[in-house]
C-alpha cells in the first residue's frame, strides 16, 4: 500500500530535521558541550596541587583573573590590532587585482594565494622563526649590507610576533575581501564611470563603500583568533611579550588551574561575540553568512 498524503506531508516535513541531525549531534557534543563545561569552570575552585575542583560559584574569579593579566590582555590587543591592519593593507591591492583583474584565472590565482598556507601552522612559524633568526636570510642580507646594526635581532622582540601572525593570519584577510569586491556589481562601476567619475572616485565613493561588510568580516576573523594565538609567540616572541593565549595554555597545562584558564577563556568568548553582535548591529545579521 502507497502511504496516505498525510504520511506523505509528515515525512516531508521531518527530511529537513532528520538531514541536520548528524551536524546537530556533532555541533552538540563538540562544540556546545564542551562551551558549557568550560562555563561552569569558571564558578569553581580548584587547587593547583590536585588539580580537582569544586563548584563554589566564586562569580568574583573573573574580574579578578581578568586584572590579575591586564598586561597580557593589553599585549594581546596591541599585537592583533598590528596584525589585522597589517593584512587589511596587504591583502586589500591582492583581492583587488584578483577580483576586477584576474579575469579567467581567478580560481588559479585564489589557489597560489592559499597554497602556502596547506602547510602545518607550525611548520610555517618556524620556518618564519628561522628566517628571522640572526643568522637567517633577511638579517644576513641586511648586516651584510650595513643596512642595520650588526647586533640587530628580530627574534623575541614583539616585531617578530606580529610578523607571524600577519603572514600566518593572511588568508582570514584576504578571502572575505576577495569576496565583498567580487560581489560588487560591475554596471555600477560603469554607472559610475558615464557620470565622469575618475578611477579614484569610482574607488572611494563607489568600491570602497561596498566593500566595509567584507573589510569588518576580514577584520573580525583576523582579530579574533590572532587575539588568544600563542603559538607565534611562544616560538617567536621567547618569554617576553606574553600574549593571553600562552597564559591560558600555561594555567591549563602547567599551573592546573583550571577555573583561571577557563575564566580567561571565557573573556575571548565575550570579545569575539561582542564582535559579530557589532558586526550584525551596524551592517546586519543577514550579511554575516557571506563572509563569516
Amino acid at each position: 500500500m502507497s502511504p496516505t498524503p498525510r504520511r506523505r506531508s509528515r515525512a516531508r516535513g521531518l527530511a529537513p530535521y532528520l538531514l541536520s541531525l548528524p551536524a546537530g549531534v556533532w555541533l552538540l557534543l563538540l562544540f556546545i558541550v564542551p562551551l558549557f563545561i568550560m562555563l561552569s569552570i569558571t564558578l569553581k575552585t580548584c587547587s593547583p596541587a590536585s588539580g580537582a575542583c569544586v563548584m563554589t560559584w566564586q562569580w568574583g574569579e573573573l574580574p579578578h583573573v581578568v586584572n590579575q593579566y591586564r598586561a597580557q590582555f593589553e599585549t594581546s590587543l596591541v599585537f592583533a590590532a598590528l596584525a589585522t591592519i597589517i593584512d587589511l593593507v596587504i591583502s586589500f591591492p591582492i583581492a583587488y587585482w584578483i577580483a576586477f583583474y584576474g579575469g579567467r584565472r581567478k580560481n588559479f590565482f585564489l589557489i597560489m594565494l592559499l597554497v602556502p598556507f596547506f602547510v602545518s601552522f607550525i611548520i610555517r612559524t618556524l620556518v618564519w622563526e628561522f628566517i628571522l633568526s640572526d643568522n637567517g636570510v633577511v638579517l644576513t642580507f641586511l648586516k651584510g649590507h650595513h643596512l642595520v646594526p650588526s647586533n640587530f635581532h628580530v627574534l623575541g622582540t614583539g616585531l617578530a610576533v606580529v610578523a607571524g601572525l600577519a603572514y600566518n593570519y593572511l588568508p582570514f584577510t584576504a578571502l572575505p575581501l576577495y569576496v565583498a569586491l567580487e560581489r560588487i556589481d560591475r554596471r555600477v562601476l560603469n554607472a559610475a564611470y558615464d557620470l565622469y567619475a575618475n578611477r579614484r572616485v569610482a574607488f572611494t565613493r563607489v568600491i570602497l563603500p561596498l566593500t566595509i561588510p567584507g573589510i569588518f568580516a576580514a577584520f573580525l576573523l583576523t582579530f579574533i583568533p590572532a587575539f588568544g594565538d600563542y603559538v607565534n609567540q611562544e616560538i617567536l616572541g621567547g618569554t617576553a611579550n606574553t600574549m593571553i593565549g600562552t597564559v591560558i595554555q600555561n594555567l591549563f597545562l602547567i599551573d592546573s588551574d583550571y577555573a583561571g584558564g577557563a575564566s580567561l577563556s571565557a573573556v575571548l568568548l565575550a570579545v569575539s561575540l561582542l564582535g559579530i553582535w557589532l558586526y550584525a548591529k551596524l551592517l546586519g545579521s543577514r550579511t554575516i553568512q557571506d563572509y563569516l
